[in-house]
């Protein structure tokens, strides 16, 4: 049965730490496929200095194509208004009957706040790394589930820090990859 994972997150810009993270869980949990799934706008977050979804999509499309387990969903895009993590995974389910979602460290203490955190869990496998110098540690309040740690090499690296260093006419050379940086260039992106 085919073991697939969805990554979700606005992406802007996808960088290289977010493809290390992606490419580390597809290989310690040995997944057959991580599907990209950015956001129209993140509940959490709200769209302030957000790229538009055209070229989010295109950043990511041209961020995996040189890896054939990676693949591009345009569904929260297409879906609009705020994108919540449990209508994407009941969609998903719908096609795939082994299906794992990951999250960073620092997403999971604020889990509880998210729609429907429960059917979530039901849904899919929630798979937790570490992120942004946090270690995994399992809010009390879902402790007891299903949850699947996994440990990734510790890379700091945001797409806050990318933009700022955008604003300031710093480079971003390996820190995304190089046809990303091409094309936020090309579009004058986060100037």
């Amino acid at each position: 049965m085919k073991k697939v994972c969805i990554i979700g997150g606005s992406f802007n810009p996808i960088h290289i730490g977010h493809l290390i993270l992606a490419n580390t869980v597809l290989e310690e949990l040995n997944l057959d496929e991580m599907i990209f799934v950015p956001c129209y706008i993140q509940p959490l977050k709200g769209d302030k200095d957000f790229a538009s979804s055209t070229h989010r999509l295109e950043m990511v499309k041209l961020a995996i194509q040189s890896n054939p387990q990676f693949t591009l969903s345009d569904i929260e895009i297409n879906r609009k208004g705020k994108s919540y993590t449990v209508d994407t995974l009941k969609f998903f389910k719908k096609k795939y009957e082994n299906l794992y979602f990951v999250i960073g460290a620092d997403n999971i203490k604020d889990f509880h706040k998210w729609k429907e955190p429960d059917t979530i869990l039901k849904i899919a496998n929630l798979i937790v790394t570490n992120r942004g110098g946090i270690n995994i540690q399992i809010p009390e309040k879902i402790r007891g589930k299903k949850i699947i740690s996994c440990t990734i090499p510790q890379i700091e690296i945001s797409s806050t820090m990318i933009r700022e260093k955008i604003r300031n006419g710093q480079s971003i050379k390996y820190l995304v990859p190089e046809a990303v940086e091409n094309y936020i260039i090309q579009n004058n992106l986060y100037k």
